[in-house]
């Protein structure tokens, strides 16, 4: 935690395990909230949970997944251990739960997807993280069935999908911002893997651009997994809202007529 910033509140282990189970538009102003419902700031229970209903008003909030794709969370993934603890954690079941719930609420739906051309034109190769997974045998190529979504995530005819060759995020040098500006997004909803990479990347943009950012901290994963939790805790807290899936699901069946 950045020296000065308040130390995050935190909700109660009964209504995070009941969620969990037995796994572990433009212009909108950043949000610096940290766990679970909270930013940096403090207030009642009542005041934390009106403030995340602004924030997650359906006209002006997305839903998005990163990498939720069959080469990298399925059991052919090119990352094993990440998609061992992304199912062993609940993970994509608790994903595709917030994403039947946006629908039903008329939430956008976002999938962010990460692939390679065959002859790698366009990818980079300026970290050891690119090099690597150039080398490994299992390949997030276009048009394979790796890029698509792992169920139980899936791409409903309704949802939008977003697909890079290159970078960290789906925010940087992609067609996500414009998109997300033309849908009046104020609130982005983060969601996926890996906490390692992709997710903070993705945090960090959304900011950086004016969207505030939120995350369900049971929604992502990473490895190990005891460091999912502490990069949520002293990396993303101080910039983002920090919630749960089952305080989003909340919302929107408020907002559901």
């Amino acid at each position: 935690m950045p020296s000065g910033a308040p130390k995050p509140e935190s909700e109660s282990e009964s209504e995070s395990e009941s969620e969990s189970g037995s796994g572990s538009g433009s212009g909108g102003k950043p949000g610096s909230e940290a766990e679970p419902e909270t930013g940096l700031e403090t207030g009642s229970g009542s005041a934390v949970r009106d403030r995340l209903s602004r924030l997650l008003d359906p006209a002006t909030t997305v839903l998005l997944t990163v990498e939720c794709q069959r080469g990298v969370v399925g059991v052919r993934s090119a990352l094993p251990e990440l998609a061992a603890e992304a199912r062993r954690s609940g993970v994509l079941d608790r994903i595709a739960r917030l994403a039947a719930a946006a629908r039903t609420a008329g939430v956008q739906v976002i999938h962010a997807v990460a692939e390679r051309r065959p002859d790698g034109r366009g990818a980079n190769l300026n970290a050891p993280l690119f090099r690597a997974l150039a080398g490994l045998p299992v390949q997030q190529h276009s048009g394979t069935p790796a890029v698509e979504p792992e169920p139980p995530v899936e791409a409903a005819a309704e949802d939008l999908v977003v697909r890079r060759l290159h970078g960290l995020s789906p925010l940087a040098g992609t067609g996500l911002d414009p998109l997300l500006r033309n849908l009046r997004c104020r609130t982005l909803l983060i969601t996926g893997v890996s906490a390692n990479v992709a997710v903070p990347n993705t945090v960090f943009d959304a900011v950086n651009l004016g969207y505030t950012a939120v995350v369900p901290r049971d929604a992502i994963a990473g490895v190990p997994a005891d460091y999912t939790p502490a990069m949520i805790r002293h990396t993303l807290a101080p910039v983002a809202t920090v919630t749960t899936c089952r305080a989003v699901l909340d919302v929107w069946r408020r907002h559901t007529p």
